[in-house]
């Protein structure tokens, strides 16, 4: 047996071995991330009262929703890549469906295709998530990134659930805005403001490579509290094989 063939059936199980490691912990923290968006939001949504010490509670629950709807849409992000649960296009497949659908009502299969274009022609005019014209400007751009995603279909698929928790389910009005459509618009400007442009936008600094991205230098703590460790932006794109997890020793290991 020649050496090369000898570094492939060692490479071969221990490949293997790591990919289901790498399921196996995907998969226990998107439950786990899934599962706490889903109590947060049927407590709040369905049986919060907004008297005595339950009025000082709201901010938390708004920000801890945010937080988790956050994490919905980074794991739905690995399905795109694969890197959820390695091997598996099926798990990835229904695991981002179900988090986009949770997150917004959005589409995995039509976001699919816009991310895989963001990261072939990152920072120019062929990227769905780059504002050419306002290549500098916030609320301009996350203008253009809002309409880029937020279109007449998930208009029409939120109404329509709106309306199945107000006369079906009988959730509060008040309660359906503060801890669903609240949590849902500033996850987004969360997901931007880390995600999108503080990595991508133009600065009198030019980018390092092709992949036009910037990672930022948080501790562990604020990489996940602000944005599950999606600032660590181009070691993603360098490596969007990557879960989000496995980005801070990505990182490290520069």
């Amino acid at each position: 047996m020649s050496a090369a063939h000898g570094a492939n059936f060692v490479d071969g199980p221990a490949r293997v071995a790591g990919a289901r490691r790498q399921a196996t912990i995907g998969l226990a923290l998107a439950a786990a991330i899934i599962l706490a968006w889903l109590t947060v939001h049927v407590l709040a949504v369905f049986h919060y009262s907004w008297t005595g010490a339950g009025l000082l509670l709201a901010p938390v629950l708004v920000a801890v929703q945010t937080w988790l709807s956050v994490g919905l849409f980074i794991v739905a992000h690995d399905c795109m890549h694969g890197s959820l649960a390695p091997f598996r296009p099926g798990v990835n497949r229904w695991v981002g469906r179900l988090c986009l659908f949770l997150y917004a009502g959005f589409s995995f299969d039509r976001l699919i295709g816009n991310h895989f274009a963001h990261h072939r022609h990152a920072g120019t005019a062929e990227d769905p998530d780059f504002d050419e014209d306002h290549p500098r400007a916030y609320w301009a751009w996350f203008w253009t990134f809002f309409r880029e995603y937020f279109g007449w279909r998930e208009l029409v698929t939120l109404v329509v659930l709106t309306q199945v928790y107000l006369q079906v389910l009988g959730a509060p009005l008040t309660n359906t805005l503060a801890f669903w459509a609240l949590p849902a618009i500033l996850s987004a400007v969360q997901l931007f403001t880390f995600g999108t442009w503080l990595p991508h936008r133009e600065t009198d600094d030019a980018f390092g490579d092709r992949h036009r991205a910037r990672s930022n230098d948080y501790s562990w703590t604020v990489s996940l509290l602000t944005c599950f460790h999606f600032g660590y932006h181009h070691e993603h794109h360098s490596q969007p094989h990557m879960p989000w997890w496995r980005l801070p020793e990505t990182r490290r290991a520069r």
